[in-house]
């Protein structure tokens, strides 16, 4: 079965640094404010359902259009290169309109499961066995969960600083793992070649 805890934590840590739930708690605490009520149950799940789902069927999907794993793996490692900087530098590269309800579409694709969460999904697949993977994205939906119910308590318990404190610890993990998922993945493709 494959079952491999070392590869379940750094899946775990990739995704949730990707997600950056944590740094996301402002956007969430905006949302409630405008809207009144954040939809956790419905977010969490149906962002656990793409997630799996493009696990399963991203890879076909890229060889529709001629694309292989390495080749968006590598890719991948660019996007979330890109995603640590912003975490590490505190800039923003990529501006994503603000949602204007608090529905689930908001929360679960472009919160929780955006581009940068799917490309990291494939990217892991090129590396890792699938059902380490899907553990490691059950995990990260519970904390999602978890950080959707008591965001208002974080922000409280943190504040400002130890949320950008914690999303700079991640912005460096990310960044290491870029790197590892983009030599990992040049090998092979140039092997190919």
């Amino acid at each position: 079965m494959n079952f491999d805890i070392k590869e379940i934590l750094t899946a775990s840590m990739v995704l949730f640094a990707v997600i950056d739930i944590i740094g996301s708690i402002p956007i969430i605490l905006d949302l409630r404010k405008k809207v009144g009520h954040v939809q956790s149950e419905k977010a969490s799940i149906v962002a656990c359902i793409l997630m799996i789902l493009f696990l399963f069927v991203g890879k076909e999907i890229l060889s529709l259009i001629g694309i292989d794993v390495n080749s968006f793996a590598v890719a991948g490692s660019f996007i979330i290169f890109f995603l640590a900087i912003e975490m590490i530098l505190g800039i923003q590269l990529y501006k994503d309109d603000a949602p204007e309800t608090a529905a689930v579409v908001p929360l679960a694709f472009p919160l929780i499961a955006g581009a940068g969460t799917m490309t990291s999904i494939l990217s892991l697949r090129a590396e890792y066995h699938t059902i380490n993977i899907i553990i490691a994205i059950i995990i990260n939906i519970i904390f999602v969960y978890i950080v959707l119910k008591s965001s208002g308590k974080i922000e409280k318990v943190l504040g400002k600083q130890g949320i950008n404190v914690i999303r700079k610890i991640f912005g460096v993990i990310l960044l290491a793992i870029a790197v590892k998922l983009f030599t990992a993945n040049i090998k092979e493709l140039l092997t190919t070649i």
